[in-house]
């Protein structure tokens, strides 16, 4: 299997580079290292922008310490003065390349109620609003999720979430699906693609059908704070504002680790500044890959760990009908680069749910039973029993 790391970072030229811009770039590479490390022999595409809205919907939901930690770890926080409006522009900026189509949106329990102050801040930042669902039908929402989803990424990915992915305890589902389809400004001509060796990055190698161009493009040669040197070449989508940036190590045996993770908005800048249009033969892979990536280590590796858990999760700001927390954060990936151009899709979601919500506990898996004497906490009894399965352990103290 190629190894490739491919960051869909879809930022347009013209753009002025604004904080919450940076903040958010710096928070999505942040991600794309820690999966990239994770998953150092598998390919990797991700999505900063849309980790980022879902991410970006829960901060403004929370409160008290899962408020601090998400400001934390994300650089920034919507709340403050003007990054509402710097959300709308910025999402606005890149809609406005015909080449991108982007969509968010808040899926809620029908049953609960939301808070005015997180409604408003939703269609002030983001222009959306919540719509209520029956998650006591899980497999009925996830029909409407992935619909959603496929309407959103033209049809690009339509099977976003599996069968069971979502439960009864199911409550908010946090959602953005983008769309990308770019000719290149000079095309690569099939007739001069050619099947190579590609070097996997458990050092195997594999046949490809590899892309060449001759043409002049913007190219840099940079060196890693660490004295790795790599180079940078820019390929420009039809329009010159959207382009994609091809990274490579000079040396084959050095990991894309050590440049992933020095990966920053200061970076982008750095390689804006740095690249000089000269003429190249360029030879790249064509490739189609699709990413699966669930974001819950990476997260709680950045210091986001008390948000997956209920009985320290505060987003108060959403409901105060239940107590809710993350369970998941999911992406899935699709991107396809031809002699055309590329073809990219992404669905993220950030699911909440709560167990206050469950009306029937049904003990079917391995428990524990405890009989506490509240004066004494005195456990008199040991059971350890076996009901037709695993075997369970119970405790039995006095009253």
């Amino acid at each position: 299997m190629i190894a490739l790391c491919i960051c869909l970072l879809l930022t347009p030229a013209a753009l002025v580079h604004g904080s919450l811009m940076d903040a958010q770039t710096d928070f999505g590479f942040k991600i794309f290292s820690g999966l990239s490390q994770d998953h150092s022999n598998q390919s990797v595409v991700f999505s900063p922008f849309g980790v980022t809205a879902v991410m970006s919907l829960a901060q403004l939901g929370a409160a008290g310490q899962t408020y601090k930690d998400l400001t934390g770890a994300m650089g920034f926080s919507m709340r403050e003065r003007g990054m509402s409006r710097q959300q709308r522009l910025l999402q606005s900026a890149v809609s406005a390349e015909k080449e991108v189509e982007i969509a968010t949106g808040v899926l809620v329990e029908r049953k609960m109620s939301i808070e005015k102050g997180y409604r408003r801040a939703l269609a002030k930042a983001f222009l959306t609003h919540p719509h209520q669902v029956d998650f006591s039908q899980p497999e009925q929402a996830i029909n409407i999720i992935n619909a959603w989803v496929s309407d959103n990424t033209n049809g690009a990915i339509s099977d976003f979430l599996a069968n069971g992915s979502l439960t009864e305890e199911t409550r908010l589902v946090m959602l953005n699906a983008l769309h990308f389809h770019g000719q290149w400004k000079v095309p690569f001509d099939p007739r001069l693609t050619q099947e190579r060796m590609f070097l996997c990055a458990n050092g195997t190698q594999t046949p490809v059908h590899m892309m060449r161009l001759t043409d002049r493009f913007h190219y840099g040669e940079f060196v890693t704070t660490g004295g790795v040197d790599y180079d940078v070449i820019e390929v420009p989508y039809k329009g010159d504002s959207l382009s994609m940036l091809l990274v490579s190590p000079f040396e084959r045996d050095v990991p894309l680790s050590v440049l992933t993770i020095e990966l920053t908005s200061h970076t982008l800048r750095r390689w804006r500044q740095g690249l000089k249009m000269v003429k190249r033969q360029l030879a790249v892979p064509r490739f189609t890959l699709v990413s699966d990536l669930n974001m819950k280590k990476v997260l709680t590796d950045m210091g986001l760990g008390n948000m997956f858990n209920l009985a320290r999760a505060d987003f108060t700001r959403i409901t105060t009908d239940e107590k809710l927390c993350v369970s998941k954060v999911l992406q899935k990936v699709t991107l396809e680069v031809n002699e055309d151009g590329t073809k990219g899709a992404s669905a993220s979601a950030a699911v909440m749910f709560s167990r206050m919500a469950v009306e029937e506990i049904t003990l079917d898996k391995p428990f524990l039973f405890l009989v506490q004497h509240k004066h004494t906490g005195m456990i008199i009894i040991i059971v350890k029993g076996r009901f037709k399965g695993p075997y369970y352990v119970i405790f039995l103290s006095i009253l």
